[in-house]
């Protein structure tokens, strides 16, 4: 007898839904996508539970006739593709036809759409269909999911609490109204409003009614293009960074996706700009030929892979450093939000309590007015632009706890961190010393030699005229040895062993091979810290004054190589306010 026989196709369904229904933002995902792909303008998505107990997605797309409804339940049924070429064109989120299917298998499902010539309602429950009859002719389709997971009582056990579904839930729905601004999404929990966006087309105004208005007045404007691709959204001022990646949120061909790649890039494009454990807010759309992508990787099809993948994180690390060299500015020390304007936060106590901050809704009141962004009338005192630093001319008139230095000129009042500064300084001051092609040395009064292992010794041995280039005079000296007996002048005086071992401890710790320019700006971060005055190190008046003069005069002026403020403004306005002189 046989021990191989064909599973019916109820089980292979309830197989698929292990990896299209993972948990309640998997539903929401896939009916949602259903409705864009169904030309959709409006999307309203109803949770109850968080999604536990009931998930309902209702959209005005196109709908389906009496025959495609029955249809689309079942296994690899699809509007989306029909040949083996269609798979390299696709435009569409969906085009597997496991999503419904896979779906009914482990809820009950209730479906109402009309193309508006016949309207049907259809009921399945663990993929059986109970009530096929007609339905009023309104154009769209309603999906309403419960019991999830009823008859799969292992899967049914995994799923998270009711605040981390719904947080899970709310996550993905911010993405999607972010990738689709044109189109209106509302998300209710409990009859609550949750996210709310109006569909209006513009990007900016999305990620306002989205994240609120302090994040969306301190976005920044990207726009590029190469021969393959199109890059267009927006990225954070380094002064809004979060604590997690969960908000770089990039889109291919208007799909969200996770990339380690494109993530990396943006990551690196913020390097020096910011701490290693802060990320920015990014939202990023990438446009390509489909024919460059492959999107049939994963049923979830938010794993892609690319084709030119070094051309696009090339263009996408230009591009965002590019801007945030050209937008960066003093930060003001006071934010101002009028009150009427404060986001209300319409969750329980539980949800807060519950789920990562990170993932929640930022901004539930969406009625705020656009176009002002919540700001204030500006009064006279406040219409004051805030200049580009290289054109500051500051005067130190004091220091506060021995490590930030007081200045002041006619538009305000600034605190200046005086480590952070010097590191700034002394950072680009090594950049350009490596950089140059003229490169000045000293010999060592006593040779400095470095013992390696094996493996170690052959990595140095491999960069040993890259060394040299720098200026350092390096031999072999014997069994896995280098003897140094001479260095650039840049290196600091008093710590040139010390700069010379972490030179070496670079060069053999990198996994992925040697790379000149991290290197480099590795070891400028390194010793410009070394170099820098310290916190409570008195310095006098005249070397406060040398200082920010220098400081003004770098290229990036805001910020230390590892990302902190340098400085940070009290505008004349800010303190009129604060002392109730200004009552605007």
């Amino acid at each position: 007898m046989s021990k191989i026989k064909v599973m019916s196709e109820n089980l292979a369904n309830k197989i698929a839904a292990g990896e299209v229904v993972e948990k309640c933002s998997s539903i929401v995902k896939e009916l949602c996508e259903n409705a864009i792909d169904a030309k959709a303008k409006n999307i309203i998505i109803n949770l109850s539970e968080g999604g536990k107990k009931e998930i309902e997605v209702i959209d005005d797309g196109v709908g389906m006739s009496r025959e495609d409804a029955s249809l689309a339940f079942l296994r690899h049924a699809t509007s989306k593709i029909y040949k083996d070429d269609d798979l390299f064109f696709i435009d569409t989120l969906g085009f597997r036809g496991e999503a419904l299917p896979s779906i009914a298998s482990v809820s009950r499902v209730e479906l109402k759409t009309s193309d508006e010539i016949e309207g049907t309602h259809i009921i399945m429950e663990g993929g059986g269909i109970l009530v096929e009859e007609s339905s009023p002719l309104k154009k769209g389709t309603s999906i309403k999911v419960t019991n999830l997971f009823y008859n799969t009582p292992a899967r049914l056990k995994y799923l998270k609490s009711e605040a981390s579904e719904l947080a899970s839930c709310t996550s993905f729905v911010e993405r999607l109204a972010l990738s689709h601004p044109s189109i209106s999404f509302t998300l209710n929990h409990e009859n609550h409003l949750v996210v709310k966006t109006s569909g209006s087309g513009d990007l900016l105004k999305a990620i306002h009614e989205i994240y609120g208005v302090s994040v969306s007045t301190k976005m920044l404007e990207v726009k590029a293009s190469n021969d393959d691709f199109d890059l267009y959204g927006y990225v954070c001022k380094p002064e809004i960074l979060k604590s997690n990646r969960n908000h770089m949120i990039t889109f291919v061909n208007d799909r969200v996706v996770k990339n380690y790649d494109i993530n990396k890039a943006i990551n690196d494009a913020y390097y020096t700009y910011k701490p290693d454990i802060k990320y920015p807010i990014v939202i990023l759309k990438i446009n390509t030929d489909p024919t460059l992508i492959d999107v049939n990787i994963h049923p979830t099809k938010q794993d892609i892979k690319l084709s030119k993948m070094d051309v696009l994180t090339d263009l996408i690390l230009k591009t965002i450093k590019d801007v945030l060299y050209k937008n960066l500015l003093i930060p003001n020390a006071v934010e101002r939000m009028p009150e009427s304007n404060i986001a209300k936060q319409e969750f329980v106590d539980t949800v807060v309590k519950e789920s990562d901050e990170e993932y929640l809704p930022k901004n539930i009141q969406t009625t705020m007015d656009f176009v002002n962004l919540g700001k204030e009338s500006p009064s006279e005192e406040e219409t004051v632009v805030n200049p580009d630093m290289k054109e500051l001319v500051l005067y130190p008139v004091g220091v506060a706890h021995g490590t930030y230095i007081i200045a002041e000129n006619e538009t305000g009042v600034f605190l200046i961190d005086q480590h952070a500064a010097q590191e700034r300084v002394n950072y680009e001051r090594n950049m350009k010393a490596l950089a140059s092609k003229k490169v000045s040395t000293t010999d060592l009064l006593f040779p400095i030699t470095i013992e390696l292992s094996q493996s170690e010794f052959l990595k140095l041995k491999k960069e040993e005229e890259t060394l040299k280039e720098m200026g350092f005079g390096i031999e072999e000296f014997g069994l896995n040895t280098f003897v140094f007996k001479s260095h650039p002048t840049w290196l600091l005086e008093g710590h040139e062993e010390e700069s010379i071992r972490r030179i070496v401890d670079l060069i053999i710790g990198g996994l992925s091979g040697f790379d000149r320019i991290k290197f480099n700006e590795s070891i400028a971060i390194t010793l410009a810290c070394k170099m820098s005055i310290k916190a409570n190190m008195h310095i006098s008046h005249e070397a406060q004054e040398e200082l920010l003069k220098e400081l003004c005069a770098c290229d990036n002026p805001y910020n230390c190589p590892h990302g902190r403020p340098t400085i940070i403004k009290f505008s004349i306005y800010d303190l009129e306010r604060m002392f109730k002189r200004s009552m605007n």
